[in-house]
């Protein structure tokens, strides 16, 4: 059980909490059947300090997510012996608990892997309970996806934030900052023109959200019948990178790699080579690691392989005041 002292908010606020009626509250634990890292394998599905869709708070982890049966918040905390307390709260709350060993990394098999290199074999070792999560929210992780398209991730995640705090449902329990369900897809359809701009989002990807979120229910069941990627590839303004990103928040694709991303090849090819290299470049360095291609990327940031900064940050332009 999670201790209620650490379910509450450490500062109360003082205004009306309009905050849904949560329901009861239920209960659940997961026991991993090897090692699991909770943080390492969850918190990368935070965009930013910001995400009114998670938030860490001492040793819990409070998400707020859209479920098929409705809002939902899940809290989730590892013991000292590696079970994950769960706790949940609102209209989707057993869907949530019926998905968190997913979230944890349930699915993901990291038995074929094979290092190759001392590094990356050391990195593997000391970072056992690294897993790939899966959300199994797939319309969620592509508007994710395309607001970070093009633009710094500082940029994108105030995007994120504004976006679905302006026009997501608010989650019910005990959360300690307010947290908010991002909005349905028929939600972001609805989305005023006006408010795109004002959140730093460019037409292109307005439209991709808008056109994604009138296919949504073809999406989730081209994803069914294993058609997801032709699927997301039909859609105007996606692309590789989009997929892959995509893929790796939804379903935990253990293999996808964001080509096309600003930075990423040159961290792969400054980890496996010294030098900087191009997105084919980077696909062939990856090759002989196929099928857990994304497993030695987190591996790489994991070992602290990445190319060190050397120059000032990208300079973020402002389009909202046009």
């Amino acid at each position: 059980m999670i201790p209620a002292a650490a379910l509450a908010p450490r500062h109360p606020t003082r205004v009306r909490d309009p905050r849904p009626d949560p329901g009861p509250r239920i209960e659940s634990e997961y026991r991993p059947r090897g090692d699991l890292d909770l943080v390492a394998t969850v918190a990368g599905l935070q965009r930013g300090p910001g995400d009114p869709t998670q938030t860490i708070h001492g040793p819990v982890i409070w998400r707020a997510t859209r479920t098929p049966q409705g809002v939902a918040t899940l809290a989730l905390r590892q013991r000292a012996d590696g079970v994950v307390l769960l706790a949940a709260w609102g209209p989707g709350r057993e869907w949530a608990l019926g998905q968190a060993p997913g979230l944890c990394g349930a699915g993901d098999d990291p038995s074929s892997f094979e290092p190759r290199l001392p590094w990356i074999a050391e990195a593997h070792r000391r970072h056992p309970g690294l897993r790939m999560s899966r959300t199994d929210l797939l319309f969620d992780a592509l508007a994710q996806a395309i607001t970070e398209q093009k633009v710094t991730l500082r940029q994108a995640f105030g995007a994120w934030r504004r976006m679905v705090s302006w026009f997501g449902e608010r989650a019910p329990g005990p959360t300690p900052v307010p947290l908010f369900a991002p909005p349905t897809p028929e939600g972001w359809r609805r989305v005023p023109s006006w408010a795109w701009h004002r959140a730093g989002l460019e037409p292109p990807q307005a439209r991709t959200i808008v056109e994604a979120a009138s296919r949504a229910a073809s999406l989730e069941r081209a994803a069914a019948g294993g058609r997801l990627d032709a699927a997301l590839q039909s859609l105007r303004g996606v692309g590789a990178w989009t997929i892959a990103e995509t893929r790796i928040r939804a379903l935990g694709d253990p293999d996808a790699v964001s080509v096309g991303d600003f930075h990423l090849a040159h961290h792969v090819g400054y980890a496996l080579t010294g030098t900087r290299t191009d997105d084919a470049g980077m696909v062939e360095l990856l090759e002989p690691w196929r099928g857990h291609r994304q497993r030695v990327i987190r591996l790489i940031y994991a070992a602290g392989r990445a190319e060190p900064r050397r120059g000032p940050r990208l300079h973020m332009e402002d389009h909202r005041q046009r």
